[in-house]
């Protein structure tokens, strides 16, 4: 009985540990301002995002460089940096003639608050919110979903459904991602569980799955998984040798297979 009062006691402080600490184990925001867009780019305004709970975000908005499809993109980043890392992808989007709105969740590029998964999906909504009040409602919005923002924009999606659904290297569930690092049942101590799988299913939009066949942090068998449970895909590609945070992810390949989304979505 001693025995047994032991392990579940060393049970019960790796929980309380793995609960107090798990978020500043999943989100590393960059939480220094970048900057005005302007001062970077030619094409870039700041813009400010008010969330249901009363936090204001900061944001750049890149008007289109190209010929302009009248269609904005939504992109929801992963769990590091802040939007001057995206800055290439954007630029890139702009190029293939969208609208391009670089969103910092609450806790990342200077703004206020800690990140969680409800933290983000209500950022994700503001975000979605300010386009359409500028004239891009859901139906001329793509969103694009990296990493962790794969979870966001599938959650969002079924809020409101966009155009299109881009997701690079989605997972199945955050305690499936836990599962593949540690080797250990953690779902019943996590508290975001960011479920794509069971959602995914119920999401309409054309949708394209892109993942690295060597991505070290999601794996890839995950990203299939996903991209099987989609109900109207528009296509999956897998790029061998490719890891989880490889130059070919910020640039011109992942604008080329939003401009394909985009096209048929028509």
């Amino acid at each position: 009985m001693r025995w047994v009062l032991g392990i579940l006691g060393v049970v019960a402080v790796i929980g309380g540990l793995v609960w107090s600490l798990q978020r500043s184990m999943i989100f590393f925001p960059d939480r220094i301002d970048p900057g005005e867009a302007a001062a970077l780019v030619e094409n870039g305004t700041d813009v400010t995002l008010t969330t249901s709970d009363g936090l204001e975000l900061g944001a750049w908005l890149l008007a289109p460089t190209g010929a302009d499809r009248d269609t904005a993109v939504l992109y929801l980043p992963g769990n590091g940096g802040n939007r001057a890392g995206r800055l290439d992808v954007g630029q890139a989007l702009a190029r293939e003639g969208f609208t391009v709105l670089l969103v910092d969740y609450r806790g990342y590029g200077g703004n206020p608050g800690s990140p969680s998964e409800d933290g983000l999906a209500t950022d994700a909504e503001a975000a979605l919110a300010y386009l359409s009040a500028n004239g891009f409602p859901p139906d001329r919005t793509i969103y694009v979903g990296e990493s962790i923002g794969t979870g966001v924009a599938v959650r969002l999606a079924l809020h409101a459904e966009p155009a299109g659904l881009l997701l690079r290297s989605p997972y199945t569930s955050l305690p499936d991602v836990a599962r593949a690092a540690y080797r250990v049942p953690l779902g019943w101590v996590m508290r975001d569980h960011f479920d794509t799988i069971s959602r995914m299913p119920l999401v309409t939009s054309p949708t394209t799955v892109l993942y690295g066949e060597a991505d070290e942090i999601i794996p890839p068998t995950q990203s299939r998984h996903v991209a099987d449970a989609a109900v109207n895909l528009h296509d999956v590609i897998a790029l061998p040798g490719t890891g989880h945070n490889d130059s070919i992810w910020f640039g011109p390949f992942l604008a080329e297979q939003v401009a394909s989304l985009a096209e048929s979505a028509r």
